[in-house]
């Protein structure tokens, strides 16, 4: 009975081994890196064109705002000097631009976040698909997001090489 408890124990032990020891051979052929997704965005001439170009729409949504709530001001005025026959109509035309302005920056403010949005997700499909190829040639197992790093060794930190991959593809990109 000893020798049979015995006999599995030493099955089960070889077993292990063999399950663990194949496991640790491959850890070694493991190469991780990590990339600092915000500095790559962040940091991306495509990221920064986009904003330029967002905050000239932005400034182009504020002007027309600016406009359409000066044309009210107007109006107020105009309703404190006219007669009182006169003075409901102003009134009136003055709630139908409030309601104008109200629709206005809510289908401006949608329409210009729908655009960032778009355009943020572009972007970072970009900076992903960059990760993936300079890891498929790297050989790299895995590549992390640095948020998701509690530590990481400097020399696993890949996000200088793709910065320039991406930064030498937008400079291609814009030549052309």
């Amino acid at each position: 009975m000893k020798s049979l408890k015995v006999m599995g124990l030493m099955i089960g032990l070889l077993f292990i081994a063999g399950a663990v020891l194949p496991l640790a051979a491959r850890a070694a052929d493991v190469k991780i890196g990590y990339v600092d997704l915000g500095k790559l965005f962040d940091e991306y001439e495509k990221t920064k064109a986009y904003d330029k170009i967002l905050e000239a729409d932005n400034t182009k949504f504020q002007d027309e705002r600016t406009k359409k709530i000066d044309k009210i001001k107007d109006l107020q005025s105009k309703a404190a000097m006219v007669k009182d026959a006169e003075k409901a109509k102003v009134e009136k035309d003055m709630e139908t631009l409030k309601n104008e302005i109200l629709e206005f920056d809510r289908t401006k403010r949608t329409d210009l976040t729908k655009a960032r949005d778009e355009k943020v997700r572009e972007i970072l499909l970009e900076i992903e698909k960059t990760v993936s190829e300079y890891a498929k040639k790297e050989g790299y197992t895995y590549v992390l997001n640095d948020r998701v790093l509690i530590y990481g060794v400097d020399s696993s930190n890949i996000t200088a090489p793709i910065q320039k991959i991406l930064s030498d593809n937008y400079a291609k990109d814009n030549k052309k």
